[in-house]
This record gives C-alpha cells, sequence and structure tokens, in this order.
C-alpha cells in the first residue's frame, strides 16, 4: 500500500533517483560544494560527486557568465 501510494506520487522514480535529480538541480542552479554536502547529509565529496552531475548545457553556462570578455560594463 504504501509502495504504492509513493511510485504514484513520484512518477516511479525511486528514492535514489529522486536525491540525484534534487542535488544535481541545486548543483545546477549554483549551490557551492559546501552547500550541497549540507544539503545531501552524511555524505563525502566523492559520493557527491557521484550524485550531482551538472549537465554540458549548465557547465556552459555556468563558464559563460564567469567569462571576463563575456562581461558587459
Amino acid at each position: 500500500m504504501v509502495y504504492e501510494l509513493f511510485e504514484a506520487a513520484t512518477g516511479g522514480w525511486t528514492l535514489h533517483q529522486l536525491r540525484h535529480s534534487a542535488l544535481t538541480h541545486a548543483a545546477e542552479g549554483g549551490a557551492n560544494t559546501s552547500t550541497l554536502l549540507a544539503y545531501s547529509g552524511p555524505t563525502s565529496v566523492a559520493s557527491l560527486a557521484r550524485y550531482a552531475r551538472v549537465s554540458g548545457e549548465a557547465l556552459a553556462c555556468w563558464r559563460a557568465g564567469r567569462d571576463p570578455a563575456a562581461r558587459t560594463r
């Protein structure tokens, strides 16, 4: 019964998938390592690296925002 309710509420996602997604979105939103570690609970940086996988598109946006040549005055 509980499993069916959880599955219906999450669209079939597992807790692992939800954790991965939440940490990835937080990382893509600009959360730093300290914030991600606090958000994820007791985990190591190596573990965090497995969960928070930033997309190439998000990484490109992050880099572009830090490129001195792209900044306007």
